[in-house]
């Protein structure tokens, strides 16, 4: 089995315009931004199944998130809701989702505007860890936004220090672009990261240190289709010659334990 903890897809009526909107030119989409794109590329990868983490980039965004999730959801797609940090019902907004029977919610830090240590989100962060949801949120930079510091190691190290029982994930192997501060705060504490979009762009032999480094338990497979490509984000992560146990824990059994 092989699960992807990150990947992103669109209502079909706005996949178009979101895929023109979001790509950059170091990045472009490689498949159409559909569920069945989306489930095209699963089976192109042998992907039993996968994680769809949308954004609400406004708090008016939270209801259609939702119900939309819902809708697509199945035993190969598990989506996740959004809360935009800015929402005035954030709370109630929480408990929401943990009654609609979604697993988790995913935040960016960059396309909602706000820093993972917020003294603002700690209603967030308590209503989250209360509920037993999961957090993926984007970490490190963004190609698409200014070097700001908002989602940066040393800032999901404070967030996982003050809220120990969240479920937080961090994405891009603890920080797209930032791995040498990953490597001083993160590696070897008792946080999830997903491998998406880090494997494309770190040298083979320190990718395979920090996998190493980090405990086995703490590691998920991820692409960040479809702006990453999972068989190419599988190929990169077998070519590490990572043991089999280890493999196992990555490619499905630590995101079975998570998702139950």
């Amino acid at each position: 089995m092989i699960i992807d903890l990150h990947t992103h897809a669109f209502p079909d009526a706005l996949a178009a315009r979101a895929i023109a909107r979001l790509e950059v030119e170091d990045c472009k989409a490689n498949h159409d931004g559909t569920v069945s794109g989306l489930l095209r590329s699963m089976d192109a990868a042998g992907i039993e199944r996968s994680v769809i983490c949308s954004i609400a980039t406004k708090p008016g965004q939270f209801e259609p998130i939702l119900k939309w999730s819902l809708s697509v959801a199945s035993e190969r797609l598990v989506p996740f809701a959004s809360i935009h940090p800015a929402d005035p019902d954030i709370v109630a907004h929480v408990r929401a989702v943990k009654d609609s029977g979604l697993k988790g919610l995913k935040i960016h830090p960059y396309y909602q505007d706000f820093d993972l240590t917020e003294d603002a989100l700690n209603p967030f962060y308590e209503e989250v860890t209360a509920a037993g949801l999961i957090v993926i949120a984007h970490t490190g930079f963004d190609m698409a936004f200014p070097r700001d510091r908002r989602a940066s190691p040393e800032k999901t190290l404070a967030v996982i220090t003050r809220f120990p029982e969240l479920r937080f994930v961090a994405t891009h192997l603890g920080g797209w672009q930032d791995w040498a501060a990953v490597e001083r705060f993160l590696i070897g504490k008792p946080v999830m990261m997903d491998l998406s979009l880090a494997l494309e762009y770190l040298p083979e032999e320190v990718a395979r240190r920090m996998i190493l480094r980090h405990s086995a338990n703490h590691l998920l497979f991820g692409s960040d289709s479809p702006w990453g490509e999972p068989s190419e984000a599988l190929q990169l992560l077998r070519a590490l010659k990572l043991d089999e146990g280890l493999m196992r824990k990555i490619l499905a059994e630590n995101a079975v334990q998570m998702l139950g």
